[in-house]
């Protein structure tokens, strides 16, 4: 039986992932900070699915974060075939009012943490010469966000360090993949401190892409061995394309518009 490791499965996709492996038999290493909705849901699947379900309870803004996870699975003889980079936060306003710490925290589980982990697991699934891991990205890694300067700026790193793993590996029997949603049903605009979310709030759920089908999607790419899948609509296919057609300055000015008028008036 196969194990999958998640980070970020308290919630949103991290937690559909669980759901969904469960569902495909695969025992499971949920992570996150929230010990409480971890434990629920570990019982839940466990008794749904007869799975294993272990529960690391870990704060990935830690700079030891990634190993003391690599260090419980290791000591609890745990052989980790797939490896799901899902941990990530964004946050809204201009860069200079913002926060610098939860800047540096964001690069802290967006990007270090991510690093770390692969790194970490990859050697293993090299050994064995096989073996599986999403990184999650974003549409928002296709293009510089004003307002979400920071985030995107991870999001782009973690899609061209996926894509770059992809090659240097998929000779060893590992398949990477960089898994690029668009808006999804999730608690983002939340973390991230929208000031108007109306765009993401029940009324528009329809609009939005479910966890559910995120993974859904994701899992097929991984299968067909593509280095990035972006999901959801053609409205995000063409997001991601727009640089081939338009200059970046003018895209740049269209996405600060779109995204100031979120902002509250100063």
């Amino acid at each position: 039986m196969k194990t999958a490791l998640i980070t970020g499965a308290s919630s949103g996709i991290g937690k559909a992932f669980a759901e969904e492996l469960a569902q495909r038999n695969y025992n499971l290493v949920i992570v996150a900070r929230s010990e409480s909705a971890l434990i629920q849901l570990a019982e839940k699947l466990q008794s749904q699915y007869q799975i294993n379900v272990t529960v690391i309870v870990q704060d990935l803004t830690l700079p030891h974060g990634s190993q003391n996870i690599f260090n419980k699975v290791k000591f609890l003889d745990i052989s980790v075939d797939l490896l799901i980079n899902n941990a990530g936060f964004g946050d809204y306003g201009k860069f200079g009012d913002r926060i610098l710490q939860k800047q540096l925290d964001m690069i802290q589980v967006n990007i270090s943490a991510l690093v770390e982990l692969t790194h970490l697991f990859l050697e293993e699934m090299k050994q064995r010469k096989n073996g599986e891991i999403i990184n999650v990205s974003s549409i928002a890694g296709y293009q510089p966000l004003p307002y979400l300067s920071v985030y995107a700026a991870t999001k782009a790193f973690v899609l061209s360090f996926s894509e770059a793993l992809w090659a240097e590996y998929k000779d060893y029997g590992i398949k990477v993949l960089a898994l690029c949603p668009g808006p999804t049903q999730s608690n983002f605009p939340t973390v991230a401190e929208f000031p108007d979310s109306s765009s993401f709030d029940d009324n528009n759920k329809n609009s939005l892409t479910t966890p559910e089908e995120v993974v859904k999607n994701a899992l097929v790419g991984l299968e067909k061995q593509q280095p990035n899948i972006v999901t959801g609509g053609i409205g995000n296919q063409i997001i991601v394309n727009i640089g081939r057609f338009f200059p970046r300055e003018f895209i740049l000015q269209g996405v600060e518009k779109q995204f100031r008028q979120k902002q509250k008036k100063e």
